[in-house]
């Protein structure tokens, strides 16, 4: 036994190679099994195989140009000429094709496991027959001394500034996970570092979708939709109606091009949001890092009572996830604290040719700011039916 989990830990890759494999499998699988096709999910700067290259390729610019124009110096103007052959000299001494086969894996099993993971969960209404909302809100009602989460917070908090606040919190979650991941990536001089990071996230996404058809849930916004009228339009109502439309749709036609996104139990704005936060402190981040990462996880939890995305039960178990993930990963990685093993991009070298600063070192990485921490549904507005019954209704006669 203690052989096999040798080879796992060999190469801070396996267990995320391993875990994107089994997923990807279980995706097409399901897939055929229910005879929808399997389908990439369009976000932030379009599908994922086109978005997560264009992050890596984006920070690797950020990491090289400036570098470069720093070590031949900005002014006169006539210098900026040389900066195409120092970034030359900075990729050849830096890049070794295995931080590139490093960043290229993080971003390959990261990918692979978000991709099963939303082709899953619109499964879900074919897998499961079942649904535990009313248990869950009754249980909410128990846990907050006979009163609704969701309504007490807009008494407490408002129902104007507030709700654009944590609207604009919860939408930025869609493009700040990404471009952490892609930080870490490609700019940590510690390869395992980017490994631990894109591991951790990718677990997020296995472990939510297990959560998905353990407990099949809407969430509040969804079975109870008159708590959540009185909240001033924006931003996160356009994604819940979007999201309502796309799951009425996938009813009527799970094989055409619709998708079905809409599930409570467990919270992975919260689960990944914490990832992030516990691993900017266990990587010892900067200060403004650690601190900007606590904000936004509380934001986030905030946000997902505050609009009824999930209820407090679902917010507990994506804390859960988050902690397993994390030390699962640091674990798998050789990140943990009785395991740690660095493994550093290559050593650069002195450089003694002239027309460089001096004490600048061949291959060294310019001083760059550490990134900051960087997807679940509210009700339809006025005009709309009650998510519960029309989705509940299509549900029982499939």
């Amino acid at each position: 036994m203690q052989k096999w989990v040798d080879l796992l830990r060999r190469w801070p890759y396996t267990f995320a190679v391993a875990l994107s494999l089994v997923v990807g499998v279980a995706a097409v699988w399901s897939s055929n099994h229910h005879g929808v096709p399997l389908r990439d999910p369009e976000g932030f700067l379009g599908p994922a195989y086109i978005r997560l290259p264009l992050i890596g390729l984006l920070f690797f610019a950020a990491g090289v140009i400036p570098q470069a124009i720093y070590r031949v110096g900005a002014w006169p103007l006539s210098r900026l000429r040389q900066v195409p052959a120092e970034v030359r000299t900075i990729v050849r001494t830096e890049w070794s094709w295995k931080r590139l086969g490093f960043i290229t894996t993080g971003l390959v099993a990261f990918y692979v496991c978000y991709v099963s993971y939303r082709n899953l969960k619109s499964h879900l209404p074919q897998a499961r027959d079942a649904n535990f909302d009313t248990e869950l809100l009754r249980l909410d009602h128990w846990m907050f001394f006979g009163n609704n989460p969701g309504p007490v917070l807009h008494d407490l908090l408002g129902t104007e500034v507030s709700a654009h606040v944590l609207a604009a919190a919860y939408l930025a979650y869609l493009p700040l996970i990404p471009l952490t991941l892609g930080a870490f990536l490609v700019w940590s001089r510690d390869l395992s570092r980017g490994a631990w990071y894109a591991t951790a996230l990718s677990l997020n996404w296995v472990l939510g979708v297990v959560s998905y058809y353990a407990l099949p849930t809407f969430g509040p916004a969804f079975v109870q939709p008159e708590m959540y009228r009185g909240l001033s339009d924006n931003s996160v109502f356009d994604l819940q109606n979007a999201l309502f439309r796309s799951a009425a749709r996938f009813y009527d036609d799970p094989s055409g091009g619709s998708t079905f996104g809409i599930a409570g139990f467990a919270s992975l704005h919260t689960s990944v949001t914490l990832t992030a936060a516990l691993f900017f402190v266990r990587t010892a981040q900067s200060q403004l890092v650690r601190i900007s990462g606590w904000v936004f996880f509380v934001l986030t939890v905030v946000a997902t009572i505050y609009f009824g995305w999930h209820y407090l039960v679902d917010d507990v178990a994506g804390a859960v996830i988050a902690w397993i993930s994390v030390s699962l990963a640091g674990w798998a990685t050789m990140n943990g604290k009785r395991w740690r093993r660095p493994i550093s991009a290559p050593t650069p070298v002195l450089r003694t040719q002239p027309g460089l600063r001096a004490g600048v070192r061949e291959g060294s990485r310019a001083r760059r700011p550490a990134p900051s921490a960087g997807p679940d549904v509210v009700e339809p507005p006025t005009g709309f039916e009650p998510a519960t019954s029309s989705l509940q209704e299509k549900r029982s006669t499939d």
